[in-house]
């Protein structure tokens, strides 16, 4: 949901002033009764405004059964907050897209063997040729699965999948 299926967190990121100061802007315009909650609905308008989506029943619902029952909605500070780690979980999938582009070096949708190879020979030339090909056959098995179904969830979990071997 915020943050990627292939089990690492992203790091902490801190918003700049200005971010920070459009986030408040945000919730503020979406608080339609000046309440200083958002409900459920206007949550999912200022999801739309800072992400340029709307969030699935199952994301709002985890998101407000996450809220202080005692209020009648998401506060500022609870705002703030998944507010910021949405914005780490999207820099975090940019970042580990970026890594499988930079492997996948012929635009095919996949990693080869030899894309491994000449990645991790870059990255991490003391590794031995046996763990890149046992991660490789790991990740391989996962991917090709993945690859079966082309649909661009799949596509994704395929780049988060392969990705995160470059964090080992």
């Amino acid at each position: 949901m915020f943050f990627s299926q292939a089990g690492a967190r992203p790091r902490m990121w801190e918003a700049s002033p200005s971010e920070h100061k459009k986030w408040v802007e945000v919730f503020k315009a979406c608080d339609e009764e000046n309440k200083g909650c958002l409900s459920r609905e206007n949550f999912k308008v200022a999801v739309v405004m800072l992400f340029g989506y709307k969030p699935s029943k199952i994301e709002a619902d985890a998101v407000m059964s996450s809220v202080d029952p005692n209020t009648s909605g998401i506060l500022l500070k609870e705002f703030l907050d998944i507010v910021r780690k949405k914005k780490e979980a999207q820099l975090y999938r940019n970042e580990i897209r970026h890594i499988f582009t930079a492997f996948d070096r012929h635009y095919r949708g996949y990693l080869t063997l030899e894309d491994f190879k000449k990645a991790f020979k870059q990255v991490a030339p003391k590794l031995s040729e046996r763990i890149i090909l046992e991660v490789f056959s790991d990740e391989e098995t996962i991917a090709k699965s993945k690859l079966e179904d082309k649909s661009i969830n799949s596509y994704i979990s395929c780049e988060i999948n392969v990705g995160t071997i470059s964090y080992l």
